[in-house]
């Protein structure tokens, strides 16, 4: 006997799209509690609690799910690299507005007014060993011993996270320095301290801004974000700030020790590689934010 034919199942309803409205910034709960890889300490990054963060992770998830409407293969990863070319455009701009605060430092108002006193100060204290050990420490952020310094750095981040997010974060952030570094120079086009003042072996490019200093400082700050973030260890944590801290503050001030800079090109080294520092972080977590969202399964 044949059988009754069985009712025809229905088909399964489509996943419902993840749209801007979608991905709202809130704390997390016990159903959605933040992996490991998204907090520093009991912090969720996924958490934005101002209004101005808020406001700027739809504007990013906004663009993220157009870009995906528009063209299939859009994807997050290309949002990111949109954000850092423009990221890019932004520092070429605010290298050229340098060139306005170059101007006030040729008239030495502020804090320009330290620059020649400081620089004396520090020729009329330099000895020749102090000066042999602060050149072998200043060659740490130059053009050779910077990149080995940042490829041991992300080497051992990579290895603490058992993940490639460091390279992720830590490579836009130095290339974004580097662009600062060289777009503010040919701006500025300062001129160093005399080489009368100077230790050799000395430098050739413009003064303004530092470029150790603010490579330095973007290292340093990027480095001790990600370590926040994987480890679970006040001490070491604590420990990692305060070298971070101490190897920015001191390779700007070797600069300046050794005559290379003035110490406004190095205080503008520090700005501009903090301000970059809490642009590359804020980018990382509104990444965080999305992914979560749009793909919760998705490794950061």
């Amino acid at each position: 006997m044949t059988g009754m034919p069985s009712a025809p199942q229905p088909s399964p309803a489509p996943l419902p799209e993840v749209g801007a409205a979608d991905i709202v910034p809130v704390a997390a709960t016990a159903a959605d509690p933040p992996r490991h890889d998204e907090t520093i300490g009991d912090r969720d990054l996924r958490d934005w609690r101002t209004r101005t963060g808020r406001r700027l992770l739809r504007m990013f998830a906004t663009l993220v799910v157009r870009g995906e409407r528009i063209w299939r293969g859009w994807s997050l990863h290309l949002t990111v690299l949109a954000i850092l070319l423009v990221g890019g455009a932004l520092a070429a701009a605010v290298a050229e507005a340098g060139a306005d605060v170059y101007e006030d430092v040729q008239h030495q108002s502020g804090i320009a007014g330290l620059d020649q006193p400081v620089l004396d100060w520090a020729v009329a204290n330099r000895t020749p060993t102090s000066s042999h050990w602060v050149t072998d420490f200043t060659h740490i952020g130059g053009t050779v011993g910077g990149p080995i310094v940042a490829l041991a750095v992300v080497g051992a981040l990579v290895w603490a996270w058992r993940k490639w997010t460091p390279v992720l974060v830590m490579v836009p952030g130095l290339v974004g320095a580097l662009l600062f570094t060289v777009v503010g120079k040919d701006v500025t086009g300062r001129a160093r301290p005399p080489q009368a003042l100077a230790v050799p072996p000395f430098e050739v490019s413009a003064s303004f801004p530092s470029g150790h200093t603010l490579n330095a400082t973007v290292l340093a700050g990027l480095a001790v974000y990600l370590l926040l973030i994987v480890t679970r260890r006040w001490w070491l944590g604590i420990l990692g700030v305060v070298l971070a801290i101490g190897y920015a503050a001191t390779m700007g001030l070797s600069r300046v020790w050794l005559g290379h800079h003035w110490l406004t090109d190095v205080v503008a080294g520090w700005l501009l590689g903090a301000a970059w520092v809490l642009g590359v972080i804020t980018v990382h977590r509104l990444v965080l934010t999305v992914r979560h969202h749009a793909h919760p399964e998705a490794p950061a």
